[in-house]
């Protein structure tokens, strides 16, 4: 989808998976499952969502789920822990936020859910919904 900026053969026979709108694995957590209809929802229109992007849309929104807990406790608990000594040190909580953003904004990237990943897909046209600035457009040319 993203064209082929290196001019190289394309793969003919690339596997296609089915199109259908995978259903969300049973053990997501109440905020993983919302994160998950909530892309679902985005991504349906796109036609990059097919069954076999289950796992990646998964594990992306349990980390999700997972970086709003831990990021709720930072909220209430603060960044610094002390020890028993009174020494200051950072909470753990930062560390599985770092984590998740990481991890999450890798996923991103695989579903297509960034600005800069959106820039290298391509969609046909037919297929792409209209936006305000296509209606505007229109209006304007008279097409």
């Amino acid at each position: 989808m993203a064209g082929n900026p290196g001019k190289r053969a394309l793969n003919r026979r690339e596997p296609q998976p089915r199109a259908k709108r995978p259903r969300p694995p049973k053990h997501l957590t109440a905020t993983a499952l919302a994160e998950w209809r909530r892309l679902v929802r985005i991504l349906k229109p796109t036609k990059l969502l097919t069954e076999a992007e289950a796992d990646v849309l998964a594990v992306y929104c349990q980390t999700y789920a997972r970086w709003v807990e831990a990021s709720e406790h930072l909220e209430r608990e603060g960044m610094v822990t002390l020890l028993e000594n009174g020494y200051p040190v950072q909470s753990a909580y930062m560390s599985i936020v770092n984590n998740c953003i990481r991890t999450m904004h890798r996923l991103m990237g695989e579903l297509g859910l960034t600005p800069a990943a959106r820039s290298r897909l391509q969609v046909d046209d037919k297929e792409r919904p209209l936006t305000v600035d296509d209606i505007l457009d229109a209006a304007v040319h008279g097409d």
